[in-house]
């Protein structure tokens, strides 16, 4: 039976209590709205940990002020009915209040990775991630933490976060989960219309023919970037907002692609902003 918890002290006495009995905690934190990426990050815990524990949150410091924070979907009797049936142990699900009671007096900014991509267009939205992670880290205390490659630049910026601060928890990324037909599975997808939902498949075939090029031998970003671009402006309607290279988890950009690479992109259909990527490459290119 899935318990819902919503006071941050009664979170950390269950966490604390866990430890005592040497108990492993995996954790989920998502803002709800879930779907098939969440669950299979789940399952991933209830196999791997002792208890799973989920958090809704939909954290108000990762929006920026013309974004969709009022309108983003919140659907918690639905969620814990879902999460219920897989077998996740506790649903921590605070409210604004309880989070943030009052303006918080240090800021936690991320740097140089934060910079680039999703954080170049939206400023302010990774150091709310940060801010929240880590709050949540402190509250739930678990050993293994599960992010979706899915938001693969957050992933990074994750990692990076649990290495300065030494938080003992281990990260684990999980592979994104697609429709049927390619498109990576997203709580904003509903926002799409009957036309939209068709053309965003080409997002994924966007991506296979990047690989195809690299696989091809194409080492040049700017000639994977062109075709990418003109391949989405082609077959979407929405506006290509960003075709990038970068190396991962680095997040550098790449001119000329050596090692593991990272192609994100971004499109803007009416009423959603829809993200995809691929990781491929070696870590060392012969």
């Amino acid at each position: 039976m899935t318990q819902r918890i919503t006071s941050i002290q009664e979170m950390q006495q269950l966490a604390k209590q866990f430890h005592r009995e040497g108990k492993s905690i995996g954790f989920v934190p998502t803002m709800g709205a879930l779907h098939d990426g969440h669950l299979t990050m789940m399952r991933q815990s209830i196999q791997e940990n002792d208890v799973t524990v989920i958090s809704v949150f939909v954290n108000p410091l990762q929006f920026g002020p013309h974004e969709d924070f009022d309108a983003y979907p919140r659907q918690i009797d639905e969620d814990e009915a879902m999460v219920q049936q897989i077998g996740v142990d506790y649903v921590f699900y605070p409210s604004v209040e309880e989070m943030y009671p009052g303006e918080l007096g240090i800021d936690v900014t991320v740097g140089r990775l934060a910079k680039v991509l999703e954080g170049a267009l939206r400023p302010g939205h990774f150091d709310g991630v940060v801010t929240v992670v880590n709050k949540l880290f402190n509250i739930v205390q678990p050993d293994v933490a599960y992010f979706g490659k899915k938001d693969a630049q957050q992933l990074a910026i994750v990692e990076q976060m649990v290495r300065d601060f030494n938080h003992p928890v281990k990260i684990v990324g999980v592979d994104i989960v697609r429709e049927a037909d390619g498109l990576a599975k997203s709580s904003r997808n509903v926002y799409l219309t009957a036309e939209e939902r068709q053309e965003a498949v080409h997002l994924r075939q966007s991506l296979a023919l990047a690989e195809s090029l690299y696989d091809a031998g194409e080492r040049e970003s700017s000639v994977i970037i062109d075709k990418v671009t003109q391949y989405l402006e082609t077959h979407t309607s929405g506006q290509v907002q960003e075709v990038a290279v970068y190396s991962y988890p680095e997040l550098r950009a790449q001119a000329h692609i050596e090692g593991r690479i990272f192609i994100s992109l971004a499109v803007k259909f009416t009423q959603a902003r829809l993200i995809d990527n691929i990781i491929i490459g070696d870590e060392i290119e012969k």
